[in-house]
């Protein structure tokens, strides 16, 4: 029985999976939140009480990290978390490697998660995809030739910071109209939060009665909620957010030509005309003789793990 652990590093939460080579269903699986104001340490304490409550008396042949922030793949080092602090320059594949005695792969959640749907989910069959992930943050990651491309200095996939609107609102990063700014979760209820303020009369009626008035309870999920209840204020800002990620799509497309763009994330749950939008400005933005297919994500929240699954193995010899 050759048995794999995956992690998942993420923002808010923590989650540990173990797995039998060849299985499609995890042995065991816990998930913990991390606790407001939690640092590097707090997160590794409760991830190495996640991995000895799963791992019982048995060992892994190998662990796949999943981290959420920027991570050199090559020596396994956290650059930083932009959620957590105290992750700067921590060597998590050495301190993993020393504890446990196996070979471990780690890498950032987007490259892990466009692992995870190739080897299991929506890109199985496929040899170049383009996976993006659109919740707090808008990311990428690139499997082409069957193989994590991940760029000269690990940062290839950045789609939330291509700009698609040059004269759109400024995005953290500091540009304007980068499609993060745009398609991001937090940032539709940050757009639609101005509107109402600024615009009392302007129809957002659903919206309001979504959070009694108090604009600061708005998010994106609402946002996507009073679109589907008919709010026209929620259309138009969802609409700029599909048209913002069709663009980026169609883009990438004519730059890379892959077979499959895979959406995963919250703000993928958005409904159906939001899917038409994107696939609609995507085939406008694209080249005619450019063909490729926009498709949802499969592996849900567990992407990142199933991730860690297909990224620890391919650190064991001869599997």
């Amino acid at each position: 029985m050759t048995l794999i652990l995956a992690l998942d590093f993420g923002g808010t939460k923590l989650a540990a999976a173990l797995v039998n080579i060849g299985s499609r269903k995890w042995l065991r699986y816990e998930r913990r939140l991390s606790p407001i104001g939690a640092d590097a340490s707090t997160d590794l304490e409760i991830m190495r009480s996640l991995i000895y409550s799963l791992l019982e008396d048995t060992k892994p042949a190998a662990i796949g990290v999943s981290f959420g922030g920027p991570v050199d793949a090559s020596t396994g080092t956290v650059r930083l978390s932009h959620h957590v602090a105290g992750w700067e320059n921590i060597p998590l594949k050495g301190l993993l490697e020393e504890e446990f005695g196996v070979s471990v792969g780690v890498d950032n959640d987007a490259n892990i998660a466009a692992l995870g749907e190739h080897r299991f989910g929506a890109g199985q069959g496929y040899d170049s995809l383009f996976y993006i992930t659109v919740s707090t943050g808008v990311g990428g990651g690139w499997i082409l030739n069957s193989q994590p491309w991940r760029g000269a200095g690990g940062m290839a996939g950045e789609i939330g910071h291509m700009v698609v609107d040059p004269a759109g609102p400024v995005c953290l990063c500091g540009k304007r109209g980068c499609v993060e700014r745009l398609a991001s979760g937090p940032y539709m209820a940050q757009n639609a939060r101005e509107v109402l303020a600024n615009e009392p009369h302007t129809d957002g009626m659903v919206l309001r009665s979504l959070v009694g008035d108090d604009l600061t309870l708005l998010t994106g999920q609402l946002v996507s909620e009073a679109a589907a209840a008919g709010d026209d204020l929620a259309k138009e800002v969802l609409y700029k957010a599909a048209w913002a990620l069709g663009v980026g799509i169609g883009n990438v497309a004519n730059l890379m030509n892959p077979q499959r763009f895979v959406l995963g994330g919250g703000v993928m749950k958005a409904g159906e005309d939001f899917w038409r939008v994107i696939r609609q400005v995507a085939r406008e933005t694209a080249l005619p003789e450019v063909d490729f297919e926009v498709v949802p994500a499969v592996l849900g929240d567990d992407a990142p793990l199933w991730g860690g699954v297909a990224i620890a193995s391919m650190t064991i010899p001869n599997l």
